[in-house]
Parts: C-alpha cells; structure tokens; sequence
C-alpha cells in the first residue's frame, strides 16, 4: 500500500472532515429517497482554454475539423454517446473571468460590465444575485454545492451559495507563470491539480450519495490552461504520436489526455454509486483555445481551425467552444446545432431541477432543457434575442480593435468599435468567417446592427474610448458607457 505524506494525510482528513460537517449539519436526516429523485444531481466540468476542436470528440457531424486529429479523449467519447453534444455552443466571452460570472449568473458580460480578466469587480452584487447554488436551493434547500478548482472570479465562493470551496482561487493556484516557461512542458504526478480537484470532488459525491442529499458539484479545472504540465507517460506517448497537420504540441495533448482520464474516474464513481439515473453531466471549456503556442507568437493557421483566431477574440476561435451533456431522458449519442451560450445553464439547470416559483429578472439565458430532451428544437426563448459577445478595449496580443458581436440564427454580425464597420456571417455556410455578406444582405446586416447596438444602450455596457483597459480600475471612475 502507497504511504501517504504526513502532510498530505493531514490536509485529506481536514477535507473530508470539513465536507461532513457541512453535510450533515445542512442536511435533513430523514429526506425521503422520492424526495432526491425529484431533483437531480448536476455535475458541471468546466474546461479552461479547451477550444472547440480541442477534443476527439467530433462536435459537428459533417464537420471532421471540430475534433483534434492529435489530440485522444476517449471518456469524453463516452459521455458523448451516452448524452447530446452542441455544434454550436459558446462561452458567453472570449476571455476566462467574464464568462465564468455568465454561467453563474445568466447574465452575459456586457450587462455587468466585467468584460475583461482583471476587472476591478466591486461593482457586482455578488451576494444579491441568483446564482446557480442558490437557485437550486430555492427549488430544494437540501441541495448542497461544492465548487472545486479555479474560480477566477471576485468575491468568494460562499457568497454565492457553495457550501463547500477551494476559495477564491485563480490562475496561479493550478500553476502559472506569465512567462515564456508556461509554454515548455513539465513532467507532474498530479499536473494542473488535475487528480487532487478529482478526489475532492469524489469525496463530496460520496457523502451526499450516502446521506441522500442532492447535490451540485462544479469542477473548474485549471487545465488546459498554461503552464503545460502533463504525467510521464502520456507526454511520452504523444511525444512518440505521429503529430496532427493541426495539433502538434505533445505537452497540450498530454495535458487533456490527464484531463479526461479524470472525467473517467467520475464517470466510473456515479456508475458505481448507481447514481446515473438522476444525474446530469454537463461538460464545457470557459473559452476557445489560444490560437497557437507559444500563445503570443504570430500564427498562420490557428489552433482552432476551421474557427478563425482563437482566446481573446469575438470570432468563432475564442468563443465557440465544446459542450456535451448527459443524463436521464437525454438520447444518446445526439446532437443539436440550436446556438447556446454560458448564459443559458442557470436557467436550464433551474429547470431541470424542477422549478416551480424562480423568476429570473434581467437576465440573457433561456433554457435549453427543451432541446437536451428533443434535438429537432431550435430556438431558445430568450428575455433579449441574440447572443452577445462584448470585447471593447484593444488588446495587444490579439484583434488589438474594440468589437462587439451578436449571434442571431445562422447569422452572426461583428461591429468595430473604432471606425464603426461591420462584418456579417453566414456561419452555416461559412463557419471559418472569411466571406462578408453585408452588402450582399443589407437587412439582415441593419437588423443584427440595431439588436446589438439597442442592447448595449438597454444594458449600459462599457464603452471603448481611446486609451482605456478597463484592468483593475473601479468603473465608477470611468465614465465611458453606452
């Protein structure tokens, strides 16, 4: 039997210990077994930096460029065929902070005004806002929550409901240097905390499945966000792998091949518990992948090819992004092409939690439930139609011009913020963005325009002006808004 460090002993018993003092001191001992399947367990992975083909999953079934031809993920092939997978999914920013805030608020990065990573953000009602812990226990105060990994986010996990956390974590607790050495591969045992977010996570299903309890569990992985880390063996065996015409850096593969062998551990812990009947699994990355390594170097062909560009940008490289999802009622193996974006999971968690009395108010998302269930279901009922992407500072390691995006139908229209030109998509047909419709549609160009341009004013977003960052500067000194 392997030793285990004192040290190391010490904080896993801490752990543990702190789990079961928040279970069962939240919990009701006499919750009836028909009471927890009426709500359902919902585990949520979220990648970091995982691009849209980033995986071996094939995202889009006539589209053999949305899964890596180097890269092997072969537990993510199983929740695909055992659930759905989007074609088209977005993460609501093309940079980290902003879109982890959408998911848990259903609000898109705009209508807080956080719009980039190093907002100053104590302009955000963390603590008034219905996050995706505290909705669920509106639908059921038994539910407990635990978020693990990287939070990336202001405040602290607790105010919005997690029961249980690794704190206000960030970018550096799962190994980050900014600094060229984030690019070189090193060999770990656990790399990215890529296997101790795991246990983390298996000891809290363990506990709420014995209590009965119903649970969230939100795993925000550090990988595959630099520094590349990955184990021994993997890096040697895709360091020995004939590399793809698109993906050849054999640290990044071996890092997501660390990543979806512990998606395999957690699918074999809900197998094993008899858990998969009432639980939902959903799989997600926070934004597309840096569209080349070194992430800075000039590129010709990016990372996320076919998408265009990738991290840090409005196209579809730094914000469509891979999302499978699995559970009781959903067909296996499916697939759907309706446009969803992180704004939606709050309102879809909350209905396939069973809702009866939340009311959202001034929120982006709509639910998707409808369409996990039914794949021919396309449109999403939505309070503001379109989904919104806002990115209006320059920035100087990518498009470095203030713009702004809508997605409406097949259509997607991207606006520069400093001499007003737009660009408009038929992604449908044109999905790499390289042939500019606009004049050939002048209606459906006008009409995107208007809906972007009319919510930004309705949302009072940020507004580029010459000169601003927006990092770390408390929005009330900056008046620049829609």
């Amino acid at each position: 039997m392997m030793q285990i460090g004192y040290s190391k002993f010490i904080k896993k018993f801490f752990f543990t210990f702190g789990v079961l003092v928040c279970i069962y001191s939240c919990s009701n001992n006499h919750q009836s077994k028909e009471k927890t399947l009426n709500s359902p367990n919902i585990i949520f992975i979220l990648a970091d930096d995982q691009g849209w083909n980033g995986t071996s999953v094939q995202m889009m079934h006539n589209e053999i460029g949305s899964k890596s031809d180097y890269f092997e993920t072969p537990n993510l092939e199983l929740l695909a065929e055992e659930g759905m997978r989007f074609s088209d999914a977005y993460s609501s920013a093309p940079v980290c902070a902003p879109s982890r805030y959408s998911i848990q608020f259903g609000k898109t990065p705009a209508r807080l005004s956080l719009i980039r990573v190093g907002m100053n953000t104590d302009h955000i009602d963390h603590m008034g806002f219905i996050s995706i812990p505290k909705a669920l226990k509106k639908i059921n105060n038994e539910y407990r929550a635990a978020h693990f990994g990287k939070w990336g986010m202001g405040s602290n996990p607790s105010v919005l409901g997690y029961d249980i956390s690794d704190g206000p974590t960030k970018n550096k607790h799962g190994n980050f240097d900014n600094n060229k050495s984030q690019w070189k591969n090193v060999v770990k045992k656990d790399p990215k905390n890529i296997f101790s977010l795991t246990d983390k996570a298996i000891q809290f299903i363990d506990i709420c499945s014995e209590k009965n309890i119903p649970f969230f569990l939100q795993i925000s992985h550090y990988a595959v966000h630099s520094n590349i880390e990955s184990k021994s063996k993997s890096y040697t065996h895709f360091k020995e792998k004939p590399k793809g015409n698109q993906h050849i850096d054999p640290g990044l593969a071996a890092m997501t091949f660390n990543l979806d062998e512990s998606l395999g551990i957690l699918l074999k812990k809900i197998k094993d518990l008899e858990l998969e009947d009432n639980t939902y699994i959903f799989y997600m990355s926070d934004n597309g992948s840096v569209p080349n390594i070194p992430g800075a170097k000039k590129y010709d062909k990016s990372y996320n090819y076919p998408l265009s560009r990738g991290k840090w940008d409005a196209y579809e490289g730094g914000i469509r992004v891979p999302l499978i999802v699995a559970g009781p009622g959903i067909k296996k193996g499916s697939e759907s092409s309706a446009p969803v974006s992180g704004s939606d999971i709050l309102p879809t968690l909350i209905e396939l939690a069973g809702n009866k009395k939340i009311v959202l108010s001034e929120i982006d998302g709509g639910s998707f439930a409808s369409v996990l269930f039914n794949e021919n279901i396309k449109q999403i009922k939505r309070e503001v139609e379109g989904i919104f992407f806002h990115v209006p500072y320059k920035n100087g390691i990518a498009l470095k011009r203030p713009h702004s995006a809508v997605r409406k139908g097949d259509y997607k229209l991207i606006k520069f913020e400093d001499d007003k030109s737009i660009l408009l998509f038929d992604l449908v047909k044109d999905k790499m963005e390289q042939l500019d419709v606009a004049r050939q549609n002048p209606q459906k160009a006008k009409e995107l325009e208007e809906i972007l341009e009319n919510y930004l004013k309705d949302v009072q977003a940020p507004k580029w002006k010459d000169g601003i960052t927006w990092k770390n500067i408390p929005l009330k000194k900056i008046n620049s808004r829609y």
